[in-house]
């Protein structure tokens, strides 16, 4: 996926480049009709390129506008720190956790038009494995990947937008890392960041993610979308802290683990729309009801605009459906998670180099649901979850998605959860949708106390349309392809950190047979030991 990203990447870069080169050519030839010297075209240039790149910025404006609305990248400049390149230089990427350098290794022998890879480790050992890797892999990798040992944080703040793609995968969570990697970084460069501390981030410990990110998880069925827009806010804090911000292409939850692919510019008024992209999370408790508060908000007179806090409450005290209370999560990403058009792009990418990409069915089944998903719809909705708070047996997803859709809003899956739905619609009309549905499918009565008997009260104002609609299947569903794969072997999933004891309790992270002969094996190396010891103890009492 990584290599997909980095190759359309590059091609983007080159485009951007063009079309900057071929603005300045314009502007200077009007020169003998305006008496106005090179200089001052590059720095009108310059200029010009600032206002369009805030001006983009803002045309974003909140989450709640649609797809049509928002700004895609194309349009960024190619800058560094502010001047116009007159020629391309050939892109420099930093992996700055490379253990034995496969990765880096990958980028420089099957990306096309990458400049030089930086490989960086904090371990002698790994940094010896990674240069004898190098010489394994010919003079391609020799001539372009170079290994070195040292702190990623000091590489990185020592090296201040040096890099055109930054490349972070720790072992667990990335926070420690984020302020130096978006100070390394080019303008319109690339961070790629992933984040394995999936319990954190998902809930289980609420206290240790806000420390380390911020912001403070929900336990919900979106816990794992709500993951990848905790980390995207965590970057985009980091970025602002130097007048940067960041531009999501493209946001993966996949394994045991989610994964982002962010451009970060530099705009000090663009960064004013942060509060924009941020949301608090009310979750009820009772019913799955969820609410997004926005933090800011802006007003527009004339041609000026005003940056103001959010409009708040946006929930009473008690759900308004099930009379429940709210838990508060937050802040997150309330933004568009991808860019379509660079989705796109990736896609037809990978499918025209199909043979390239070993794993092509993993990586087209993931852009593909990702393609067809809401970008302006936040978090989503478990219909398995609706009927477990109603009681009720489960209308299909097909015949859901059409009363969405006959009620006129918008409904789509998502990547993150094949039973997952996105829509636009307000938690009021989805449950008018379930309460047409129980009058059609009775169900036993329950304590008047319950969430779902307080929902199945009142009468429904909506009359919901179970009719088949056209659209309530996506054009992939249609076709049949497959959008979410099994997992490639048993016990798949993360592994033990190095160094860590291997007993009998992890058997289901790596199956009977594996901790079966590891603990033979330790049972060995114990009795080896012992004998040994045995016969030094042994040695005196003999002389």
């Amino acid at each position: 996926m990584s290599i997909a990203v980095l190759r359309t990447f590059i091609s983007r870069w080159k485009q951007e480049h063009e079309a900057l080169l071929s603005k300045r050519n314009k502007s200077a030839a009007k020169l003998p009709e305006n008496n106005v010297s090179v200089s001052e075209v590059v720095d009108t240039l310059n200029d010009s390129d600032m206002n369009t790149e805030k001006s983009n910025e803002e045309c974003e404006g909140p989450a709640e506008k649609s797809q049509d609305d928002t700004c895609t990248t194309s349009e960024e400049p190619v800058k560094t720190e502010g001047k116009v390149r007159g020629e391309l230089k050939l892109p420099r990427v930093l992996e700055a956790l490379s253990a034995s350098g496969l990765r880096a290794l990958r980028y420089a022998r099957e990306v096309e038009g990458i400049g030089q890879v930086v490989a960086l480790d904090n371990d002698k050992g790994a940094v010896e494995a990674c240069q004898r890797n190098i010489k394994f892999n010919g003079s391609v990798a020799c001539s372009k990947v170079e290994s070195h040992l040292a702190d990623a944080r000091v590489y990185m703040l020592t090296n201040p937008k040096e890099f055109d793609v930054v490349d972070l995968d720790p072992y667990g969570s990335p926070s420690v890392f984020l302020d130096s990697a978006v100070q390394s970084v080019v303008d319109g460069g690339m961070l790629m960041c992933t984040a394995t501390d999936m319990a954190v981030l998902c809930g289980g410990n609420g206290e240790v993610c806000y420390s380390k990110y911020g912001s403070y998880p929900l336990r919900g069925k979106y816990c794992h979308e709500m993951a990848l827009r905790i980390l995207l806010a965590c970057i985009e804090s980091h970025a602002n802290r130097y007048k940067r911000y960041i531009v999501p292409v493209l946001s993966v939850q996949m394994d045991f683990y989610v994964r982002v692919f962010v451009r970060i510019y530099t705009s000090a008024s663009a960064m004013k729309n942060t509060p924009l992209k941020l949301s608090y999370v009310y979750q009820c408790t009772g019913c799955d009801a969820f609410h997004l508060q926005p933090i800011g908000r802006t007003v527009s007179k004339n041609t000026s605009v005003r940056y103001l806090p959010g409009f708040a409450p946006v929930v009473p005290q008690e759900c308004s459906h099930c009379q429940k209370k709210f838990n508060m999560g937050g802040p997150i990403w309330s933004a568009p998670i991808h860019d379509q058009e660079w989705v796109t792009n990736i896609l037809s990418d990978v499918k025209s180099m199909k043979d390239r990409y070993p794993a092509y069915d993993r990586i087209s089944a993931v852009l593909t649901t990702i393609s067809e998903e809401l970008p302006d719809v936040p978090l989503f909705l478990s219909l398995h979850n609706l009927c477990a708070t109603l009681k009720c047996t489960s209308p299909s997803a097909v015949i859901f998605r059409s009363a969405v859709i006959n009620a006129g809003y918008r409904i789509s899956g998502t990547h993150v959860n094949p039973l997952g739905l996105k829509s636009n619609a307000p938690m009021e009309v989805i449950w008018d949708i379930m309460r047409c549905w129980v009058k059609n499918h009775p169900v036993k009565a329950q304590p008047a106390d319950q969430p779902g008997s307080v929902i199945l009260a009142k009468e429904p104002v909506l009359q919901a349309n179970f009719a088949r609609a056209v659209a309530s299947l996506s054009k992939a569903q249609a076709k049949k392809v497959a959008r979410f794969l099994p997992n490639p072997e048993r016990h798949w999933g993360p592994k033990l950190r190095a160094g860590r004891q291997i007993t009998s309790k992890h058997i289901s992270l790596l199956g009977e047979e594996k901790v079966n002969g590891c603990l033979s094996h330790q049972d060995s190396e114990l009795d080896a030991k012992r004998q040994k010891i045995e016969k030094l103890e042994d040695a005196p009492a003999e002389s």
